[in-house]
């Protein structure tokens, strides 16, 4: 007999997020930690209502889709190519510090063990700690104003070469563990994928411009702009490799210089994404885990990957900031804005249960410490913007 129970859950979910939403905002914190917490309290871990479906991990998918498509939509680009040299570098040092120090938590728990698969254990742990999820930052980020600045736009950068970097050592701590793939191969498919993508989006940004001449703001474009998110995300899959949230973040980039039509793409997509994907996406987080019936020691080793987790981050993408000449605010700021794992570290996790570098009994912990930092990045980058602000506000009256 056919199952109804997914109408259940989605008038569940949309009507537990606003409230939640809403109770969220009253205590000055971000609305998303609000949806957030309704996969939480709802899911397994607690009351045990809501139950992960096929329905809603393929909705929550395109939720996340449209949430980058959207931050695509509204990067400056000028403001990328300014911040693409920063982007590069919080990249890089963002990457290789959540690296090592996932790699020695792991082993230092773990290690005692003689076998030669403790090293790749360990390794892959570090590559988990690497992801970057920025679809709660952008919306946080979104919620206060401040997307479109050099902050935002050097977080979104480093994030996708996050994603790039972690694709790439990901396939290689694989490789060892499953016959027959080619690092090289792989290696020149992601290349591939930024040709094509320079080559896409030369012809995509023409034709939308020629659409915007001859239609306007007419509802036929906003179909064609869903469609070509939607082809792009799945290309970039299927073909080269690389996560679909880089293919939709790179489809908004490539029409955010469609100036009068992108506004109008933006504000269609935002009544579909709000009304309905992004709220399952968000509460679809908290239902991914059963965290109950966890040993004394994979609770320590949790909470020394979550403390790990947080601060390599921290650590890590706001060196890299420094570096570039940003203030200590800005580059703090920055640290925690890529703190946020999501649904990037879940799917490089499956990836490794699926090729034996981590066992079932510890998978938990790593769904964990994704759940918590995404729910505490908000809040921790809505107070350090709080705090950058009243210096400056400070600062000019003390003038």
């Amino acid at each position: 007999m056919e199952s109804y129970d997914f109408l259940l859950f989605v008038a569940i979910i949309l009507l537990s997020t606003k409230i939640f939403s809403l109770l969220s905002q009253k205590v000055n914190m971000p609305q998303v930690v609000g949806a957030l917490l309704v996969g939480v309290l709802l899911g397994p871990s607690c009351l045990n209502i809501l139950h992960e479906t096929d329905f809603l991990t393929k909705s929550a998918e395109i939720g996340v889709i449209f949430l980058m498509f959207l931050a695509g939509l509204d990067t400056d680009f000028d403001d990328l190519k300014a911040t693409g040299k920063s982007s590069v570098i919080i990249a890089f040092v963002g990457v290789l510090i959540p690296l090592g120090s996932g790699f020695l938590t792991y082993y230092l728990f773990h290690g005692q063990r003689p076998d030669t698969m403790i090293f790749l254990e360990s390794a892959f742990v570090g590559i988990v700690l690497t992801a970057t999820s920025v679809s709660i930052t952008v919306e946080t980020l979104r919620e206060m104003g401040k997307l479109k600045g050099k902050m935002g736009t050097s977080i979104l950068g480093a994030a996708i070469i996050d994603d790039i970097l972690g694709i790439i050592a990901l396939t290689v701590i694989t490789s060892f563990t499953v016959p027959g793939v080619d690092i090289m191969v792989v290696l020149l498919k992601i290349l591939l994928f930024f040709v094509f993508i320079a080559v896409c989006g030369f012809f995509v940004f023409r034709l939308f411009r020629k659409l915007e001449i001859v239609y306007g703001t007419k509802r036929r474009v906003a179909i064609y702009a869903v469609a070509f998110c939607l082809l792009l995300s799945y290309i970039s899959e299927v073909y080269f490799g690389v996560a679909d949230i880089t293919g939709a973040y790179f489809a908004g980039l490539i029409l955010c210089n469609v100036t009068e039509t992108k506004s109008y793409i933006a504000s269609k997509i935002n009544i579909t994404s709000y009304m309905f994907f992004t709220p399952i996406f968000f509460a679809s987080i908290g239902i991914k885990t059963v965290i109950t019936g966890m040993s004394q020691e994979l609770i320590l080793f949790t909470l020394a990957l979550l403390i790990v987790a947080i601060l390599s981050k921290i650590v890590g993408c706001g060196l890299g900031a420094k570096i570039c000449g940003f203030s200590n605010m800005d580059s703090l700021a920055i640290g925690v804005g890529m703190i946020s794992r999501g649904e990037v570290a879940l799917i490089v996790a499956q990836k490794g249960e699926q090729a034996g570098l981590i066992s079932p009994t510890l998978f938990p912990a790593i769904v964990l410490v994704v759940i918590v930092t995404t729910l505490i990045t908000p809040i921790l980058l809505k107070a350090v913007v709080y705090m950058k602000e009243q210096k400056q506000v400070d600062a000019i009256v003390a003038r």
